[in-house]
């Protein structure tokens, strides 16, 4: 008995010796010292990591066809394997699937730019809140999201993904989206950070920008989202920046971003395999995607030739550890492959009508009565833009059009027309190839051509019609910049268009509508004369043409405002000296091959520094068509009782706002400060903060309440490397839009202000 009971006891003993630690919340730590360097480096990289069983793939990246990417599990230490997908106005998977009847559609919500059009924090945290359940309920645990760079130029191609020119706009927005995603208890990969401002040569391009533009501009906004919304993940970008690919600047992704701000997620790449695998992970870049074979190989021999620590491996790793805790897949989430479509399409039509701007109302053309016979001219009509292509795209079950909206609201529309553009799609639709060997087209398809209408015909309609409406369309994305003509510029058939139907409706004494249904900022000032109303619903998403509709007719008051400029010409924004704009239709996403540096496309020189959008055409008095933070209401607001004091940190202010229009409304408040002279030149105004009223029914006031801290108010010093607050008299400007400050008040800073930084992501100087 007692040697069977000592046997016992071995047994045990040497059991006990090979049990591995299984993870938990509580013992990171001691999984990260039974990890071996292979499954340390393993975890580091994503992949497939599927398996054939029966001619069915299996495993986590089989788990949600169509996600981008994926962790690798260590099913050993009980490490599950993690899902990431695409993307910034829905979730992107792919719809069907082998062997299955079921349909896999998610929502196509309002692309970043509409939503930064809202202004309203609150909104954006209720429609992405929603957009996180779809995340949830398909099994994802990240969302490749959101985009937000910089509206550095009007050509970017991924502007529409992106939120604004300014970066305290982008940045509130982006943090309001990352709190309503990941309320879901999914996670979100803020991006592309850093200064992933074109498209051209995205993959090499070397952004040199100074010290100050970077802090000011295109950090700001990253910072502010770090800071006020714990996105558990920032993807790294492409390019490089001041001589040195982001994916590698250990002073950007380790210095700036956790050690001056505290960010305590992971850092992962944008996709692709660069051959600085090792320098990545050491820079702090915790996860390569898509991942592959080598890039596991690469860290494995870097720890062993001491290229890489094992404590810079650990560290990476442990980042790693914390994510994976947080995911639904750690956590055993049994999803349903169910969300509430038909509920998020509401939400969706909800969050493009709070977002519309209404550029143009002349004589109150609009709202329509909701009974006029229209004249609904324009291809986009019918081949509606939801949101652009590439991995913005959303594989949605259906987008409503104009052509259905307007019928739905109780317009009747010029059968002739809707016949002609019905056909006119069908034939291209029929024609066009959409092939794999189309290249992006795939991602979300293309954009027809505007077809020309006969003078004739036009003058036919204008006598049969009560109205025209006219969709402008474009569309934009991944892979490739826009082009300054037939694009930012009317084309010749657009122009054509809107010269003879303008021409024609208003010989009769008839109004003409123009909707922007576009993903960039396009130029108006030559031909906005031509419409009585403008209508600027981006790409609204798949429910975006009842929520233009909505507007239409008066059913939403529009609120939005501005979220860029629009200038009077391309080149009146100072970076396009210095933009990719138009190489012989050369552009292109990934690379160009060996030959020698050409300017704006393998390095663009940020010469603009931090006069970008209002900074640059509000301080130096330049003509613009539209206005940063412009747009009008149904509505007339008045500003009142502008208050402002002093704080120990900063200042508060208040100011009331009244509804003396006739329909109830919501009035956008945005606050501008002027600083005093002296010290480090500065733009004339700033947007400092913001804030949009409820409803407000005719008559009815609210009081809204800002509060600003001095850090908020500081700009950068480079040669101290310091943020500095100077003291003296600031002007606080309370406007509708940053050409229209109604009410001001003041207060005075007493004494200066400075916080010191690490100095660095200096341009490299040749």
């Amino acid at each position: 008995m007692k040697r069977i009971l000592l046997t016992a006891m071995a047994l045990g003993l040497t059991l006990a010796a090979f049990a591995q630690p299984q993870l938990t919340k509580d013992n990171i730590d001691e999984v990260l010292k039974a990890m071996t360097l292979e499954e340390k480096a393993t975890l580091l990289v994503g992949g497939a990591r599927a398996a054939i069983v029966n001619g069915v793939t299996s495993g986590i990246a089989a788990e949600v066809p169509g996600a981008a990417g994926n962790t690798r599990p260590i099913e050993r230490l009980g490490i599950p394997g993690t899902v990431l997908a695409d993307g910034p106005a829905g979730l992107r998977i792919n719809p069907t699937r082998q062997g299955d009847s079921r349909t896999y559609y998610c929502t196509g919500f309002p692309v970043g730019t509409l939503l930064a059009s809202s202004w309203d924090l609150d909104m954006v945290e209720e429609m992405t809140r929603a957009m996180g359940n779809e995340v949830l309920e398909y099994g994802v645990d990240v969302l490749l999201a959101p985009g937000m760079n910089i509206h550095r130029n009007p050509l970017c191609g991924r502007n529409f993904e992106y939120f604004s020119e300014d970066p305290l706009l982008s940045g509130k927005m982006a943090a309001a989206y990352v709190r309503g995603i990941q309320s879901n208890g999914v996670g979100t990969s803020i991006k592309h950070y850093m200064a992933n401002n074109q498209e051209t040569n995205r993959n090499e391009n070397d952004a040199r920008i100074s010290q100050r533009a970077l802090r000011e501009i295109y950090l700001k906004n990253f910072e502010i989202a770090v800071k006020e919304s714990d996105p558990w993940t920032v993807m790294s970008s492409y390019n490089q920046m001041n001589g040195e690919y982001t994916q590698q600047k250990f002073d950007l992704l380790t210095t700036v971003l956790r050690d001056e701000w505290g960010f305590r997620g992971i850092v992962m790449t944008d996709w692709g395999n660069k051959a600085g695998t090792v320098k990545s992970a050491k820079a702090g870049n915790d996860l390569m995607e898509p991942g592959n074979q080598n890039e596991i190989d690469r860290i494995i021999a870097g720890v062993k030739d001491g290229t890489i620590s094992q404590e810079e491996l650990d560290r990476n790793v442990r980042n790693m550890l914390h994510y994976i805790v947080r995911t639904p897949h750690f956590r055993g989430y049994a999803y349903g492959n169910a969300p509430d479509l038909k509920a998020h399409a509401a939400v969706a039509r909800k969050a493009a009508a709070e977002s519309i701007v209404l550029l143009r109302n002349e004589k109150e053309t609009l709202p329509l009565k909701g009974d006029e016979k229209v004249a609904l001219y324009g291809v986009s009509s019918v081949d509606f833009v939801a949101g652009g292509t590439g991995s913005g795209n959303v594989n949605k079950a259906y987008v409503v059009n104009m052509e259905e909206a307007m019928e739905a609201a109780g317009f009747t529309l010029d059968k002739a027309l809707k016949n002609f553009y019905r056909e006119h799609k069908a034939y291209n639709l029929a024609t066009r190839e959409l092939t794999a060997g189309n290249g992006w087209s795939t991602w979300g398809g293309t954009k027809l051509a505007e077809t020309p209408i006969p003078a004739a015909a036009i003058q036919a309609e204008a006598k049969a019609n009560d109205v025209a409406v006219v969709v402008l369309g474009r569309n934009a994305g991944e892979g490739a910049d826009r082009h300054q003509m037939n694009d930012f510029e009317l084309t010749n058939t657009e122009r054509e268009l809107l010269q003879n139907v303008s021409t024609s409706f208003r010989a009769q004494g008839k109004r003409v509508v123009v909707i922007l249904n576009i993903g960039g900022v396009i130029e108006t000032a030559s031909w906005k004369g031509l419409a009585d109303a403008i209508v600027l619903p981006w790409s609204p998403g798949q429910e975006g043409a009842n929520a233009v509709a909505d507007v239409l007719t008066g059913k939403v008051n529009p609120s939005g405002k501005l979220p860029m400029t629009f200038p009077v010409n391309f080149m009146d924004h100072l970076s396009s000296a210095n933009f990719p704009y138009d190489y012989n239709g050369q552009q292109g996403g990934f690379g160009w091959g060996r030959r020698a540096p050409r300017k704006d496309v393998d390095y663009t020189d940020y010469a603009e520094g931090i006069w970008v959008g209002y900074r640059h055409f509000q301080t130096h008095g330049v003509e613009v068509s539209y206005p940063f933070g412009y747009g009008l209401t149904y509505s007339y607001f008045v500003y009142s009782d502008p208050k402002v004091k002093a704080t120990a940190d900063g200042f508060e202010a208040s100011v009331t706002v009244t509804n003396q229009g006739r329909v109830a409304g919501k009035e956008v408040v945005q606050v501008y400060v002027h600083a005093p002279e002296g010290g480090l030149e500065k733009p004339d105004q700033e947007l400092k903060a913001f804030a949009k009223t409820r409803l407000l029914a005719p008559g009815e006031s609210q009081t809204l309440t800002f509060k600003v801290d001095a850090y908020s108010l500081a700009s950068f010093n480079e040669a101290a490397s310091a943020w500095e607050t100077a003291a003296g008299v600031y002007t606080v400007n309370f406007g509708s839009h940053i050409q229209d400050l109604r009410r001001s008040a003041s207060f005075k800073l007493k004494a200066p202000k400075s916080w010191p930084v690490h100095n660095v992501l200096a341009p490299v100087t040749e």
